[in-house]
């Protein structure tokens, strides 16, 4: 079985995939706050008890992958799955391959988790012009031509993010839910706040998609994947052409795999 880890700014985004009939599967999933600061036996003791708690014996995990985008919870992250697992965590970071063309003028400036999600998005849709769109703490766009050029992107901040500096910067703005909305008019001040965050972030997406779909692809269709914690939200819409939750697991499993094969120079004119 393999784990595999995504190391956001907000959470740890965990599953356990089982690779025994070589077509990878995902078990569990899980999250949990990625403070700065964690030790490693705090991240280790966690791991083993959501794993067990879940119904899996922890010592059936023979492989960790991770990418991650706080480089501060690394270290302690390497030391849990040593002490803890027996196990020298696959990393996703610079000098791996993964089979991308990074156009960025700085490649290394690409953060983990984007390069995840677009390993697994080529992988699963070959041949594709591809904008990634992950809603998590950040709102980010990727765009990847069919030939696998990973072209760039945009980021906002994300749902969360925004209700949180409107309830710290205003009198009295308080914490809402963030939901789905029909109406655009509230008509309470929690339904108001709801109703601008949901539709204010759904007129940005929409807008940035079309731009990089006239910018990038010169108006040929691409192809929109929504994935992250607040995809479901905007399902309705039909933004998405489709949404994978899991899209960076899968990315960091690919990613392993590339790196492991006997063949893995196939990639050798990608960037690194």
């Amino acid at each position: 079985m393999i784990l595999s880890l995504d190391v956001g700014n907000t959470q740890i985004y965990g599953g356990v995939f089982d690779n025994s009939a070589g077509n990878e599967k995902m078990l569990i999933s899980f999250r949990r706050n990625s403070k700065q600061g964690s030790s490693s036996d705090e991240i280790g003791v966690f791991l083993r008890m959501v794993i067990r708690e879940n119904g899996i014996d922890p010592t059936k995990i023979k492989q960790i992958v991770l990418c991650s985008v706080v480089p501060d919870v690394i270290y302690s992250l390497r030391g849990a799955c040593q002490k803890y697992f027996n196990i020298s965590p696959f990393i996703l970071q610079a000098g791996v391959k993964t089979g991308l063309r990074i156009r960025y003028r700085n490649p290394l400036e690409v953060g983990a988790d984007r390069i995840a999600n677009s390993i697994a998005a080529t992988s699963l849709y070959p041949q594709k012009n591809l904008i990634l769109v992950d809603l998590g703490t950040a709102t980010t766009f990727c765009a990847i031509t069919k030939d696998r050029d990973y072209l760039g992107g945009s980021i906002i901040s994300g749902l969360k993010l925004n209700m949180e500096s409107l309830e710290a910067k205003t009198a009295k703005l308080p914490s809402v839910e963030i939901v789905p909305r029909s109406d655009v008019l509230g008509l309470s001040t929690v339904e108001s706040l709801q109703s601008g965050l949901y539709f204010g972030h759904l007129g940005a997406m929409r807008e940035i998609v079309g731009r990089i779909t006239a910018d990038c692809f010169n108006r040929e269709k691409s192809f929109v994947i929504g994935t992250g914690g607040f995809s479901h939200l905007f399902e309705k819409e039909k933004i998405f052409d489709v949404i994978i939750p899991d899209l960076v697991l899968k990315g960091n499993l690919i990613a392993l795999q590339m790196n492991q094969s006997p063949n893995k120079n196939q990639y050798a004119g990608a960037e690194k």
